[in-house]
Parts: structure tokens; C-alpha cells; sequence
């Protein structure tokens, strides 16, 4: 049975004439992002006029936030004479300068565009020198560390001469470690012809803390949506079969019951053009269609969709963004059933292609932002949380073992969830790895970000023998910190001490006593100098070794 649960008062304030500029552009899809590192979440819109034929090029937009949620049109300065028909728009720090660039996918057969930022939030294009030389009809491109290498490889969508085409193949551009991309060779990507294909994401489908890849397509029976599964090293295999979907725009991954694992919601991907969620059974393998746990689930040209806890009560719950209707809110009762609330979000019919979520006035709450375009004013809106603050820590839900081998460098993966979902994870104020030598002073090294949930730390190398502790240490937007549990490893290799007479790694008060003991023996493992008495000698070596 269909039902909708009552609001108190509406959560999600329209405050889109105090805060935006007005624009009347035809705007794709967009993200949130710090592109000048001052703190606050900026803005990035995509634009790209025209729906089945090119129209006017034009500009990607760039909002400046002031720290309070309040927007300024920068986009001249920050990224001049740029143009094009924009579908999607990514964040990722590709040469590992510490600063975010974009990757801006093109539609109508141009090429996708590659912006490289200086650090204050000023972009060049650098497409010509960074990226293989390919055209394509896209809709959508993603940043993940594919191969475990450090840097940001590249997804993206390709249909053909446009995204509604059926002659192209989806891509992977692999990063060089220091910016440049190569095209994935298809035995590394064995993709082929697929017709349609809106939406690409990277997430760990199977548990293992290496990024897989879904494909979202319009299409249907053979050419619908595909699950790309990574083996750890950058060659993808693809998971067959798989759910048939169709008439799909935007996936999104969330762990929507609880149980450790990333499921599916697919944005008009069901029956009749509804909503397809999908359970995943733990090892990206097998899916199974959950739909009717979305209540109600209508026919509406619904285009994208976003995981967040909009009450904070420690669950998912589901923001679809709408064409040509209201969008829509649905409240999680913890087990991944969606029951729709109303009142939470204004009533406005707008054109909606895209919903991000996160915190833009710097009070801990989630707010949201929608792209407009296709139809209507195109004018994009701002929703300004009067909810609950975030108040739950991340999850650290996967923290890589070591296996020592060697003497380092020691890598170690990390995957966090918390309250909202993106294509770059939660809305996080920084990821650490902290680690001990011996018990020493802990050091604090930042993890980088690998794509969707997932984050990579490296300890140096280390002494043999020596012994390590560490965890993974994350804290959100809204300063809430959870701490992972603590590993250790001991170095490889040859651990003899001299003077250790205890064999603890070092030489202290415990072995001078053992050789005092020992004082005269002719027999003995104190004897260090091995001439048949324990004397003077060895003590002399020990007090040399001695920490």
C-alpha cells in the first residue's frame, strides 16, 4: 500500500533568491568542491545546451562560496574562455598537488575536458597535453584509483557521436602518476559497443577496497546497465549476468540497511520508468530487485537521486530529484524500507537533473543544491537544512590488514560511510592514517582520497624487526571523528641484537641483569664475545649497545 508520512514543517528551505546569482542556463549536473581550499564548499556547474541536437555552447559555472552559504558567479576569473556542451562535471586532484582539478564530459562527439587547477581555485585547460585524443558523445566521467598506484584514474561514459548513440564504448583513462592519461587497453577494459550510456560510477561492489565500476544506460535487454568488477590491479571483468535495468539516468551507491555492504538505487531504471534499488549480497555478484521497498514509488521522469540522513537518526535516507515535478524525500526505517515524507522538501515543479548534498553554511547540516535544465527557467536552487545537525561519526567500515613483506613502503586502504553519499564519498573534513614505530611518538599522515569511499595511506619504510601499530582516524564536515581499530605488523628480516639477551629488539636494564647474573659463567648465552666467560668484556659490549 502506497502511504506518505506527515512533516512537522518543512526542513529544506527554498533560499535560492538570497544566495544564488539568477541564471538562466541549461545546467547537467554539478558538485560540490573546495576549489580554492579555504574551507567552504563551492560549486561547479555543468552546462550544455540541447537535449538531442547541439545547441549554443556554453560556460561552465563556477560559484565562490563566502563561508556562509552565500554564492558569487566567479566563473570568468577562475576559468576563462571556456565553453562547450557540458553533461557532467567531477572533482579530483589528478597531479597530487593537494588542490582539486575537474574533468568536464562533453557531449555531440567533442572531446571531455580536463581542467587543471593553480591551487587558489584558477583552472587552465590542459586537455590537449593530459588526455588521449578521443571524441566521444558522453554524459558523465569519474576519478578512482583504479590500479592501487597512489593516483586518479579516469572513467567515463561514451555512447558515440552523442549519448544517445549506440557505436561507443565506455572508457578508462590511466594516469602516468603524474597527470597524464593513457586509454585503457581493452584487455585491461574488455568493453565494447554500448548503447545510451548515461551514468558511470566507481565504488566497491565486492568488499575487497579496490574501485569497481557500474555502467548506467538508457537502454534496455542487451544493453542495459553493466557491473565491471576490478581484481585489484586495474582489469575489470564484468559481472554477467546482471540486473536488467532500463531507462536509466544516475545511479547512486549507499549502504541503505546496515549491513557493511554498498546497494544500488538506479533513478528511472525500473518497471514503467520507477525507481530500481537493488540489494547487494555482499560480493558484487548477485543483486537482488527491492523495489517495492520504495513506497510510493510513482512513473515520474525522476533524473538523479541522493543518499542522506536527514534526520539524523544514523540511516540513509533517499532525495530524488525530479523533471518536471517536486522532488521528493523518503525517510529509511533503518532496514533499507523508503516510505515517502512530505513537507520536507519545497513543492516546486521545477526541472531537476541533478541533487548533490553537503554542508554549505558551515552549521553541520547537509543542505542541497539541484541542476535545472531541459525545460523550465533553468534556474539551479539552493535548499537550506533547518534540521538536525549531523551529530554521528563516520563508519570505518574496512581497514586494510598489512602483510609484511618487505621493509615498506607499507600501504593501507580505507573505506568511510557516513550520512551522505556522492560520487566522492562522505562529506569529509579529512581522512588520517596514524601510526607508531617501536611504540614511539605517533605520526599523522593524510590518506588520499581513491574514489567514492575509499581512502589510501602509506607508512614508510622501516627498520627490520621494527614494530608497527597503526588506525585509520576519519572526521567529518561536521567535526564528528571516528577512530578504527588499531593493526600492527612487525617488519621482515633479521632481528639479532647485540647485547639483546632477552630478544625483545632492544638492549636495556633486562639483559644488563641477565649478564650480571650470569657474572663468571663459562657456559652461557651472556657470554657475548663467545671466549668462555662471562666477564668485563661482554659487559663492556652490552653498555656500548645499550639504549
Amino acid at each position: 500500500m502506497a502511504f506518505a508520512l506527515a512533516a512537522n514543517g518543512q526542513q529544506f528551505l527554498d533560499q535560492t533568491v538570497t544566495r544564488f546569482p539568477v541564471q538562466a542556463e541549461y545546467t547537467n549536473q554539478c558538485t560540490m568542491v573546495d576549489i580554492e581550499g579555504d574551507g567552504d564548499k563551492d560549486i561547479v556547474w555543468a552546462n550544455g545546451q540541447g537535449y538531442s541536437s547541439l545547441g549554443t555552447l556554453l560556460k561552465p559555472r563556477i560559484y565562490l562560496n563566502n563561508g556562509s552559504g552565500i554564492f558569487t558567479d566567479v566563473t570568468d576569473t577562475q576559468v576563462p574562455g571556456v565553453t562547450g556542451c557540458f553533461r557532467g562535471v567531477e572533482a579530483g586532484d589528478v597531479d597530487r598537488d593537494g588542490d582539486w582539478d575537474l574533468i568536464l564530459a562533453q557531449d555531440y562527439n567533442r572531446r571531455p575536458l580536463l581542467l587543471i587547477n593553480d591551487g587558489i581555485g584558477r583552472f587552465t585547460d590542459q586537455t590537449t597535453t593530459r588526455l588521449p585524443n578521443i571524441t566521444m558523445g558522453s554524459s558523465r566521467a569519474q576519478f578512482g584509483d583504479i590500479d592501487n598506484d597512489g593516483d586518479l584514474d579516469i572513467a567515463i561514459c561514451n555512447s558515440g557521436a552523442n549519448r544517445f548513440s549506440t557505436t561507443g564504448r565506455p572508457r578508462i583513462f590511466v594516469n602516468n602518476g603524474s597527470g597524464v592519461f593513457g586509454d585503457a587497453t581493452t584487455a585491461q577494459f574488455p568493453s565494447t559497443a554500448l548503447a545510451e550510456q548515461m551514468d558511470c560510477l566507481f565504488f566497491d561492489a565486492d568488499n575487497d577496497l579496490d574501485i569497481d565500476l557500474h555502467i548506467g544506460t538508457r537502454a534496455s535487454a542487451a544493453n542495459s546497465s553493466q557491473l565491471w568488477l576490478n581484481n585489484g590491479t586495474g582489469t575489470f571483468a564484468k559481472v554477467t549476468p546482471f540486473v536488467t535495468d532500463a531507462t536509466c539516468y544516475s545511479y547512486d551507491a549507499g549502504d541503505i540497511e546496515g549491513d557493511g555492504d554498498l546497494d544500488l538505487i538506479g533513478v528511472n531504471a525500473g518497471a514503467s520508468n520507477t525507481e530500481l534499488l537493488l540489494r547487494n549480497n555482499g560480493t558484487g555478484s548477485s543483486w537482488t530487485a527491492i523495489s517495492s521497498q520504495i513506497t510510493p514509488n510513482p512513473t515520474v521522469d525522476d533524473n538523479d537521486s541522493r543518499f542522506i540522513d536527514y534526520d539524523n537518526d544514523g540511516d540513509l535516507d533517499l532525495a530524488i530529484a525530479a523533471l518536471g515535478a517536486a522532488d521528493r524525500m523518503y525517510q529509511n526505517n533503518g532496514a533499507g524500507l523508503f516510505a515517502q515524507v512530505t513537507g520536507i522538501l519545497p513543492t516546486l515543479a521545477d526541472s531537476s537533473l541533478d541533487i548533490k548534498a553537503g554542508d554549505l553554511t558551515g552549521d553541520g547540516k547537509p543542505d542541497l543544491i539541484t541542476a535545472q535544465g531541459e525545460s523550465g527557467a533553468f534556474q539551479n536552487r539552493i535548499y537550506i537544512n533547518n534540521g538536525p545537525a549531523d551529530t554521528i561519526a563516520p563508519n570505518i567500515k574496512l581497514t586494510e590488514q598489512v602483510a609484511a613483506a618487505t621493509d615498506g613502503p607499507f600501504v593501507v586502504r580505507t573505506e568511510v560511510f557516513d550520512g551522505i553519499t556522492s560520487d566522492r564519498g562522505f562529506d569529509e573534513d579529512g581522512v588520517d592514517l596514524v601510526y607508531t614505530v617501536n611504540g614511539g611518538k605517533p605520526v599523522v599522515a593524510p590518506m588520499r582520497w581513491s574514489g567514492n569511499s575509499l581512502w589510501r595511506g602509506v607508512i614508510p619504510i622501516q627498520p627490520a624487526c621494527a614494530q608497527v601499530q597503526y588506525f585509520v582516524r576519519a572526521r567529518d564536515a561536521s567535526q564528528n571523528v571516528a577512530t578504527g581499530p588499531t593493526r600492527s605488523f612487525v617488519v621482515p628480516g633479521s632481528c639479532a641484537v647485540t647485547g639483546d639477551l632477552n630478544g625483545d629488539g632492544i638492549v636495556d636494564g633486562a639483559d644488563l641483569a641477565i649478564l650480571l647474573n650470569a657474572w663468571g659463567a663459562a657456559k652461557s648465552s651472556a657470554d657475548i664475545n663467545a671466549d668462555g666467560t662471562v666477564d668485563a668484556a661482554d659487559l663492556a659490549i652490552l653498555l656500548g649497545a645499550y639504549t
